[in-house]
């Protein structure tokens, strides 16, 4: 575990008139670039000017006792519950074997233990794509990407925070993933569970942050041979939240997801695809690029699946770097033709386009490190010829 400086790494900064802002230390000085518009005030990193900016901590609530909670899967014209509609205790009754996290002492981990190495797109595949069997796992997680998909325009149905707001969490985490060497898997499966819990929660602005740091925390435990400990994650948000309080989201989570953490991501189907049919390495690192720059944008790319994403990643690297777009090889392996993809890779096609001139940057900075041959530096193709 890597000691802490005294000098705490800002991920995010946020102003009170919800412009954010990006600190970047260049020797002695600190640099303040303007962001986005609108944005919503992370409680972590934040410049307030005014108090009413930042709810204090001791009104955060997360739990209201009910009579009654009635499970169900609320479709798009139904209003979403909040977060503090939840009974905890009814809960309970249903998952028998829950534990009490609220007195339970978080997974410790030995902090003289190294962090295991950062995977890059040279991964080896093997893990999720044995040679054997790979057309078997292929099958069974097309099925599973259906069942444990977000819905697409859950956004619609959220009355206090908007699709940038969730594009400035995400790029936030893509930090946090950064600062303590998280698995590319890590930060897909926080962004899943991220998601799938706003599909059926309606969530407060100054919550969203602790929602995000839960999943993300959550992910690590499931991925990480060694996660970072709780109180790193309190660490991380400044100490806005206490580790109680990120512990009973972790349970809140869990229990909106239904334990449900093994879940197919577009990382997985694009190192499949790499297993398949092999590119060079630029051209992978510059296709799982283009694959993670997907998880900014709820809309439009909640609408496909993962599977047809990473392959849209795959045509797009692949066509950038060969001038082809999808072999017949994995046409063969997956059944999606080059028009059944057309519409994530033009969708992909305007993201990589436009990425160099967002105000979140965190992927593009991640990608111009020479270990992964700089290729968010790369010149895309203007026009497709689709």
């Amino acid at each position: 575990m890597q000691s802490r400086q005294t000098h705490r790494t800002v991920l995010g900064v946020l102003s009170e008139n919800e412009q954010r802002y990006r600190t970047l230390n260049v020797g002695a000085s600190t640099k303040i670039v303007p962001g986005i518009e609108n944005a919503f005030p992370f409680p972590g990193k934040m410049v307030p000017t005014n108090a009413a900016a930042v709810p204090p901590k001791t009104c955060f609530t997360i739990y209201v006792d009910e009579p009654e909670l009635v499970h169900e899967t609320y479709q798009l014209e139904v209003e979403l519950p909040s977060l503090e509609e939840l009974d905890a205790n009814v809960i309970k009754e249903k998952f028998a074997l829950l534990p009490d996290v609220s007195a339970a002492s978080p997974m410790m981990v030995d902090s003289s233990l190294p962090l295991q190495p950062e995977d890059t797109a040279g991964t080896d595949p093997d893990a999720i794509a044995v040679s054997e069997y790979i057309e078997e796992i292929h099958h069974y997680l097309r099925e599973a990407e259906v069942k444990y998909r977000p819905k697409a325009y859950y956004m619609r149905k959220q009355p206090d925070i908007t699709s940038v707001m969730r594009t400035i969490l995400v790029d936030w985490l893509v930090e946090v993933r950064e600062e303590y060497k998280l698995r590319n898997e890590t930060l897909y499966l926080a962004v899943n569970y991220l998601d799938r819990f706003l599909s059926s929660m309606s969530v407060l602005r100054g919550k969203l942050q602790l929602v995000g740091t839960a999943a993300i925390l959550l992910a690590a435990k499931y991925e990480e041979i060694y996660p970072p400990d709780v109180d790193e994650f309190v660490y991380i948000t400044d100490d806005t939240y206490t580790k109680k309080q990120l512990l009973r989201m972790e349970h809140l989570l869990l229990k909106v997801l239904a334990f449900d953490l093994t879940i197919p991501t577009i990382n997985q189907f694009l190192l499949q695809y790499l297993h398949k049919q092999t590119l060079s390495t630029k051209a992978e690192h510059l296709a799982m690029y283009m694959a993670e720059l997907t998880l900014l944008e709820v809309d439009p790319f909640l609408k496909y699946v993962p599977s047809l994403t990473a392959a849209a990643a795959y045509c797009l690297a692949n066509y950038t770097i060969n001038r082809i777009f999808w072999p017949d090889a994995l046409q063969s392996f997956t059944g999606y033709t080059l028009s059944d993809i057309a519409s994530c890779l033009m969708d992909l096609h305007r993201a990589c386009l436009n990425a160099p001139h967002q105000l979140q940057q965190a992927i593009r900075e991640k990608y111009k490190a020479p270990k992964y041959m700089q290729v968010s530096l790369l010149a895309i193709p203007t026009t497709l010829p689709l």
